[in-house]
């Protein structure tokens, strides 16, 4: 991509596209699934300190949401990652856990690059998205993509 994409609205049908394989996508939820577990963990041994983090973090990521449409977002993702892990230090271990899902589910299967290279934050929401749609039973299979997102732009 040349140019950035201006709005999440825009970037999701682009996210959807680079997880046209249904086992890409398997691996994707069961890394953000892990990754929940590990922060849900987090939560039920000290709710006040990783309730706080969490709360951090949401906070940095509502702020520089728009961020994404100018330029690449990862330092505020780096911070929100500083502040979970300050939350409770295991939830690295989810966060890596996740991610090695996820890459391996596009440089093996998909074979294309991650969108989270030139927009994290917005490819965080869209896993995040495309997860809570796949619990609800939807997008488990590879045709059962929007029109108009096809990879690549």
């Amino acid at each position: 991509m040349s140019e950035r994409i201006s709005s999440f609205s825009a970037f999701f049908p682009y996210y959807l596209g680079e997880h046209r394989d249904q086992r890409s996508r398997w691996l994707h939820f069961a890394g953000t699934t892990t990754f929940l577990a590990v922060l849900l963990r987090g939560l039920a041994a000290d709710p006040l300190r990783m309730g706080l983090a969490l709360a951090a973090a949401l906070g940095v990521g509502a702020l520089a949401r728009g961020m994404e449409a100018q330029r690449n977002a990862a330092p505020a993702l780096l911070l929100m990652v500083g502040l979970l892990i300050a939350g409770d230090p295991f939830v690295l271990v989810g966060i890596v856990l996740a991610y090695a899902h996820a890459w391996v589910g596009h440089f093996v299967l998909e074979k294309n690059r991650p969108a989270t290279f030139q927009y994290p934050l917005w490819s965080l929401t869209g896993d995040f998205v495309m997860w809570s749609r796949m619990l609800r039973g939807q997008l488990w299979r590879g045709d059962s993509l929007p029109a108009g997102s096809a990879p690549g732009r």
